[in-house]
């Protein structure tokens, strides 16, 4: 394979001013990008493809001309850099993770994800998103919800912006929509009345809606002996983005029963519904692995990166999960599993997600196990990297300009030293990434991901008392 190597047209200057940047910020501006001599992993198709002796020509960010090498010289661009007949595809995403602090980000980038949907928003989320977007600080493209709106209730957590009332929850979208953003995550408490005024002022503002499907008021006996007060069906035409977490989804769909033929019609009924559906099997994965491990997998090597204070409070899940009976666990994971694999096979469309950011959920290296993870329940390779780009790309309503190696797409992609089908661990140490037409070299990557481990607690409880005074809450209850 031949070596990398960069050229950089005309001007020594430019290449003076790349090599000593600080490494954990993107240049803010690039020149044009001619990426020469690889091999292009097209996931568009019903089965994937290589198409070898490929260039791809950026510029602004964005995909300009992708087409065999000899129609793309060098005289193209300012720099060109040379492949080697490396694979290249589409950069991954990761639809579920929580950031509590910006030095998580080179993690994810350095696992080869150039997008992360951010599914707990708080005030610095959106100027970090813009700061991303501007080249001050490198990282994946970040899109975030706001505040999670949820109800009083047993899943009810510190951060989540608590609505009783229609009003409430109007005001509280409303307040939102303001603050700037523009997606909306809802959770499991949500009463009927609040989840309908979130939905309807949602959609007055043309804001999304994403998350737990709403079960209403939990009342004694629920889900088994009683059913929930809003039905899972009633969800499937109020236009979810996607529907997050498939043992919530069996949990609220099945009511809680393993039930293999129901699995399937309710598959079918998502699928109808055209719905995507996010199975993070990661999360339960990392639940039930604590139980097996009596705690000892919280000591794994990468856990460094979790951030210090989060890690802190989840201290009274570490020491539940970690006494937990194993033999339950084992039996809904494996359901959980074959339920994502009927799903599959339905025709729902499945995004990868990983839950990173908190209990022991690892960013970045979190939605390569979720790649695993989707390959042990059943799915090809291919369906599995679809997933993680192509299928993300259509549950985020940007098909036509993200998830592929193709003109006018975001310049969001990997160079490889493997091929991906063979071994999905491949697509978690590239060799090379670029994030919105920003390039970032093997030590660049390096880099980023040694200082994802440095993190500021004094910026991240900034960043939490932040938000929750954003949503009204108490800042006071994350204690000292």
């Amino acid at each position: 394979m031949e070596a990398f190597i960069i050229r950089f047209f005309p001007a020594v200057a430019l290449f003076f001013a790349l090599l000593f940047a600080p490494a954990p910020l993107a240049a803010q501006a690039e020149a044009p990008l001619l990426l020469h001599n690889v091999q292009i992993l097209d996931l568009s198709g019903a089965e994937p493809a290589l198409r070898p002796g490929q260039s791809i020509l950026i510029d602004g960010g964005t995909i300009k001309t992708v087409g065999p090498m000899a129609t793309l010289s060098p005289d193209h661009a300012v720099r060109v850099v040379d492949g080697g007949g490396r694979i290249a595809m589409p950069g991954l995403v990761d639809m579920h993770v929580h950031v509590w602090d910006e030095a998580a980000l080179g993690a994810y980038l350095a696992r080869g994800v150039t997008t992360v949907r951010n599914a707990s928003g708080m005030p610095f989320h959106l100027r970090l998103a813009h700061n991303i977007a501007a080249g001050k600080v490198a990282g994946p493209r970040l899109i975030t919800t706001g505040p999670i709106l949820n109800g009083n209730g047993p899943n009810a957590q510190i951060n989540h912006q608590i609505v009783s009332s229609g009003a409430e929850a109007r005001a509280a979208v409303r307040a939102q929509h303001d603050a700037g953003y523009r997606r909306i995550k809802v959770y499991s408490n949500l009463s009927r009345e609040a989840y309908d005024a979130v939905r309807d002022e949602a959609r007055t503002l043309g804001m999304t809606v994403m998350g737990h499907t709403p079960e209403g008021i939990r009342e004694p006996g629920m889900p088994r002996t009683l059913p929930f007060n809003i039905a899972f069906e009633e969800l499937l035409d109020d236009g979810f983005i996607t529907f997050e977490h498939i043992e919530s989804i069996v949990w609220h769909g099945l009511r809680n029963q393993y039930d293999e033929a129901a699995a399937k019609r309710l598959a079918t009924r998502i699928a109808s519904a055209g719905v995507p559906v996010d199975p993070t099997l990661l999360a339960f994965y990392n639940l039930m692995r604590v139980a097996e491990t009596r705690g000892e997998y919280l000591e794994r090597p990468g856990v460094e990166i979790l951030n210090p204070l989060v890690v802190a409070q989840e201290q009274e899940n570490y020491d539940r999960w970690s006494g937990e009976a194993i033999a339950p666990a084992r039996a809904a994971f494996e359901f959980y599993k074959r339920a994502t694999k009927i799903f599959a096979d339905a025709g729902v469309l499945l995004v990868s997600g990983s839950d990173a950011g908190i209990f022991t959920n690892i960013p970045g290296h979190s939605l390569i196990q979720e790649l695993h993870l989707l390959s042990e329940a059943g799915l090809s390779h291919g369906d599995v990297l679809r997933a993680a780009t192509r299928n993300a790309a259509f549950a985020l309503g940007e098909a036509d300009r993200a998830g592929r190696i193709a003109p006018g797409h975001r310049a969001d992609l990997i160079l490889l030293d493997g091929n991906p089908l063979d071994d999905l661990d491949v697509a978690g140490h590239p060799f090379m990434v670029i994030a919105g037409g920003r390039l970032y070299d093997q030590t660049m990557l390096d880099q980023l991901y040694e200082a994802a481990s440095q993190v500021d607690v004094a910026r991240t409880q900034r960043n939490l008392v932040e938000g929750l005074q954003a949503q009204g809450g108490d800042p006071s209850i994350l204690g000292e």
